[in-house]
């Protein structure tokens, strides 16, 4: 089957806006023409309004949203810093080795994979640490389809501890309150509720988080993505770093322009109709839904497979024979569970639909 006509319900990438994959076919400009320098201002005015931050450190990283979760660890971060990380499946755990990496003593806060982290109980490591430099958590656990609740960390703003968090698979798909929270370092991913191509992790820091990165004893130990050095282009004083990758930028302004004339409110409606849509119908198929009830994300809905149903070749056959994408489990999942993505563009009733009815055509 021809790539074009995919649809992309794994666990990212969604399919794209199409103005954001048009956007990829734009004439190519250098990194330092005044015009892109003016499309990566706005797509930064952009990423503040998504974001829903004031934060003048607002830019997109040159990487996928793992290069956007090192470049917050490795700013903040210095070797012997203590760090709190909640861990409830895959990339909490990442959290941890990308800490670990940056020489940081990590304190763990753990709960069992399909279930949220209580916000309390992060607060409560904080008070036996407050010498703890971030406390980090997933918003939307790709991993397991939960949602982690952040507005109760607001609270670690009359602490030193700054609150980094991932919004790779939350950000355009379900709320996100950077200010309002008091999220100090948030990073994001492009191929997820954005609807763009892969590349670029969207990154913004507070006030609070960039006095930490002037105040560092040492440089951080990525020159790459040394927020110091990469401000220093996005900023006023347009000083060369690294070549910007310029047809992404010019996509991803399309896409948080698709977003934001959509607008958040609706873009976030859409993917709460059209997950639980999917998670309505599943369970009279067979499939058992994994997270937590009051913690499913719209966007990403992981699911015990139907008893003797062979997971990697009924996800072969929905490829091959419907053109339909859907992702395996990870970790302890693996082999018995999928994950189903709604995200970006692909978040809408026809998505669903068409993949329930190639699911009761294949268990018919």
């Amino acid at each position: 089957m021809p790539l074009h006509d995919r649809l992309l319900m794994g666990p990212g990438p969604s399919n794209p806006y199409p103005e954001a994959q048009a956007a990829l076919s734009r004439p190519m400009l250098g990194h330092l023409d005044p015009e892109f320098l003016g499309l990566l201002d706005e797509t930064a005015d952009r990423l503040r309004r998504v974001f829903r931050t004031r934060n003048e450190l607002t830019l997109p990283i040159s990487g996928t949203g793992s290069a956007g979760m090192e470049a917050c660890f490795v700013n903040l971060l210095e070797p012997g810093d203590t760090v709190i990380v909640g861990v409830n499946g895959v990339f909490g755990e990442r959290m941890c080795e990308v800490a670990r990496r940056c020489g940081a003593e990590i304190v763990r806060v753990d709960e069992p994979w399909g279930r949220a982290i209580d916000p309390q109980r992060l607060l409560d490591a904080q008070r036996r640490h407050p010498e703890a430099r971030v406390l980090a958590m997933v918003h939307a656990e790709t991993s397991t389809g939960v949602e982690n609740h952040v507005a109760p960390l607001a609270a670690l703003r009359d602490t030193d501890t700054l609150l980094l968090v991932d919004t790779v698979t939350s950000l355009a798909g379900i709320p996100v309150e950077v200010d309002e929270w008091g999220i100090d370092a948030c990073y994001s991913g492009t191929q997820k509720c954005l609807g763009v191509a892969p590349g670029l992790a969207p990154l913004t820091f507070s006030a609070r988080a960039a006095d930490r990165l002037q105040r560092r004893g040492q440089p951080p130990q990525s020159w790459y993505l040394d927020l110091g050095l990469i401000g220093a282009y996005v900023g006023a004083a347009r000083r060369y770093h690294h070549t910007a990758p310029i047809s992404m930028i010019f996509s991803l302004h399309a896409g948080l322009g698709a977003v934001l004339d959509e607008g958040l409110d609706a873009a976030w409606t859409r993917h709460r109709v059209a997950g639980s849509l999917l998670q309505e119908r599943l369970p009279k198929l067979g499939f058992t839904l994994l997270a937590e009830a009051g913690h499913r994300l719209p966007q990403l809905t992981s699911c015990r497979l139907p008893d003797g149903l062979d997971d990697a070749g009924t996800r072969r056959t929905l490829l091959d024979r419907f053109g339909i994408e859907v992702g395996g489990g990870l970790g302890e999942f693996a082999g018995k569970a999928w994950r189903i993505g709604l995200m970006g563009h692909t978040a809408r009733e026809r998505s669903v639909l068409a993949l329930l009815g190639a699911l009761e055509e294949l268990l018919g």
